[in-house]
């Protein structure tokens, strides 16, 4: 706890210095976030919205979008293999359920688990940001974003070119419960881009394997995207993209340890989406969407050594269709929409099921006075298993000058069972409850932000109560872990952020973000005695921070994080990122987790010791 405390104190010394650097100013053109047919930029944003940019993606130590997210403050990652095999993804202390994740404003929905959410085909070097929302989103983003919206934003190529990136590295560590050959990693990534007056088109693949970093944690993970974007005239623009990953992994201790040490599992998800915009006039934009994915999630008990003994299989299809407008007024901008969707599933242990969805939101921004915004609206939801719900909320924002603004919002949310949840039939390990409620939310929040050249300050502060949460529990531990409706859960939080950046010289650039987050969640009404999967594994305190240096083309970047949860040890992970760029070629070194931390974010499953790579790209584009 001191060095939280420490770190708070260091965290408003960084604002008292920055107030006194404001003179030199590095202006940079500011992110749109574009929220379901309302761009707006973040400065003008009601919303508590963190956004990694692709300055920040070339500096963190990290290949996948689950490393990158360690470092957005608020999200919460719990790896149960590193280096982007699998992970579940949780804001505030929700669940890994009750988070949506979008690609370029599509929704993507694993109805079978969110276990395998973050099982994307796109390679770190396609990603333009990635924008965290936090608090309840259902009237912008509808089911599932009862917690809050990660949506990932790819690149689209200002000129043709291509790039090769190749890494490699270990922890220098023994398997001696297997082969006994030490533990590494390797990768390499192609890509290419055609950017022509009207058009432009983007192809990636990558391709990365280790023998894992203890016994049975190997992994293969293949991936392919495309995106194409045609600019018909000056007021018609299409955009498609395709993505497939083969993602296969030894999934040693993660549902069912000690029994799972020889587990095995393969996870194949293809997506595909085709969306465009049209501007219909000065004042009305039209945007409608299309798209679809199909996972196979194959799981194999004993593994190798006996393939089909405790073998599930997965085939889980979703095809959705999306159509935005908004219109501007001289009083503000309307934006209505409606998306239907249907979600398949065909399982060997949890059966054949489907479902549909249909979704109406409208919205309405506004500024009532010079300074004070508003944007409300409500999401009327039917689904075809639990039927009609309604999700109104509001946010608003007042300048009280120009570099000081408050915010606040309240909403509600919803979070639809999925079919693991209802019907899984894994005994002796897990069963479903076909029985099981949705979870509704409501969530309040007030902050304030702070902006001045180069400097800025948020901090807010929310209360959610989510009715009906559902949870894994048992009373014994020779019972099977059951999905149940387990009563109110009540978190509030409190969190910070400061971010600083100063040209040290006319050749060197400094940055410095330092964060913080306290969560504190109770559940009265759980029935006592029953050990829970997710309720004590919530993050109590988390603390991130980066500081990046670079000269010339030479830039270091350190980055440290420290978690508590509600239960467990505490823990600091500490990594950094060497870089050197001479022309078009850029060389690199990571260290991960450099003072060799034992630490687990799920159950008993230790995650890497000190892990060493070098890597040498070349980009044209």
């Amino acid at each position: 706890m001191k060095k939280i405390y420490f770190a708070l104190f260091m965290l408003l010394c960084s604002n008292l210095y920055a107030q006194k650097g404001l003179d030199s100013v590095i202006r940079i053109k500011e992110v749109v976030i574009n929220e379901n047919g309302f761009s707006t930029p973040i400065s003008k944003q009601n919303r508590n919205v963190y956004v990694i940019d692709k300055e920040m993606i070339a500096k963190l130590p990290a290949r996948s979008i689950q490393e990158l997210l360690q470092y957005a403050n608020g999200v919460d990652i719990r790896q149960r293999g590193p280096f982007g095999t699998q992970a579940d993804i949780s804001i505030d202390g929700g669940s890994f359920e009750q988070t949506v994740v979008l690609l370029n404003g599509v929704k993507i929905i694993d109805a079978q688990t969110a276990h395998n959410m973050l099982n994307l085909p796109i390679p770190v070097e396609a990603i333009e940001r990635i924008e965290v929302v936090r608090g309840p989103a259902a009237r912008i983003y509808g089911i599932n974003s009862l917690t809050g919206a990660i949506n990932i934003i790819t690149r689209k190529p200002t000129k043709s070119g291509f790039l090769v990136d190749v890494h490699g590295g270990s922890n220098f560590e023994k398997d001696t419960e297997g082969t006994g050959k030490t533990f590494y990693g390797e990768g390499i990534q192609v890509g290419a881009a055609l950017s022509k007056k009207h058009q432009q088109h983007s192809l990636f693949g990558s391709y990365d394997k280790s023998n894992g970093y203890r016994f049975n944690t190997q992994f293969d993970n293949a991936k392919l995207f495309y995106q194409g974007n045609i600019q018909i005239d000056d007021s018609n623009e299409i955009m498609t993209s395709f993505g497939y990953t083969n993602n296969e992994f030894g999934a040693n201790g993660f549902y069912a340890a000690p029994g799972d040490k020889n587990s095995i599992e393969t996870v194949q998800t293809t997506l595909v989406a085709v969306q465009s915009k049209h501007l219909l006039s000065s004042k009305w934009t039209l945007k409608p969407k299309l798209s679809y994915r199909y996972n196979f999630d194959d799981y194999s008990y004993l593994g190798a050594s006996s393939p089909t003994a405790g073998r599930s299989k997965h085939y889980t299809n979703s095809i959705a269709a999306e159509v935005i407008t908004s219109y501007k007024t001289s009083a503000g901008e309307l934006g209505f929409g409606t998306e239907v969707r249907r979600e398949d599933i065909k399982s060997s242990n949890i059966g054949q099921h489907h479902r549909e969805n249909l979704g109406i939101y409208v919205q309405y921004q506004t500024y009532l006075f010079e300074k004070l915004n508003l944007n409300f609206g409500t999401y009327l939801n039917y689904n075809s298993d639990y039927k009609w719900q309604i999700y109104p909320g509001i946010d608003a924002s007042y300048a009280i000058t120009d570099m000081f603004k408050i915010i606040g919002n309240i909403g509600t949310s919803q979070r639809i069972p999925s079919f693991t949840d209802l019907y899984l039939n894994q005994r002796p390990a897990n069963i479903g409850n076909p029985n099981l409620s949705p979870e509704n939310a409501l969530q309040g929040e007030l902050g304030f932000k702070i902006t001045k050249g180069n400097f800025s300050f948020n901090s807010n502060f929310f209360r959610r109560r989510i009715s009906k949460f559902i949870d894994w529990t048992r009373a014994v531990n020779t019972d099977p872990w059951q999905s149940n409706n387990v009563g109110n859960q009540v978190t509030g939080g409190i969190n910070m952020r400061s971010d600083y950046s100063m040209n040290v010289s006319e050749r060197a650039k400094l940055n410095i973000n330092l964060a913080y987050s306290y969560l504190d969640s109770k559940n009265s009404e759980m029935e006592t005695g029953l050990a829970s999967k997710y309720q004590i594994s919530s993050l109590k305190h988390q603390l991130t921070n980066t500081i990046d240096f670079q000269y010339l083309n030479f830039s270091i970047m350190a980055a440290t994080r420290f978690n508590q949860r509600i239960s467990g040890p505490s823990y600091w992970i500490n990594d950094f990122r060497l870089s050197q760029s001479i022309h078009k070629v850029t060389i690199f070194m990571d260290a991960q987790n450099i003072f060799n931390t034992k630490y687990y974010e799920i159950g008993a499953i230790p995650l890497p010791s000190r892990w060493l790579s070098l890597g040498l790209k070349f980009v044209n584009f």
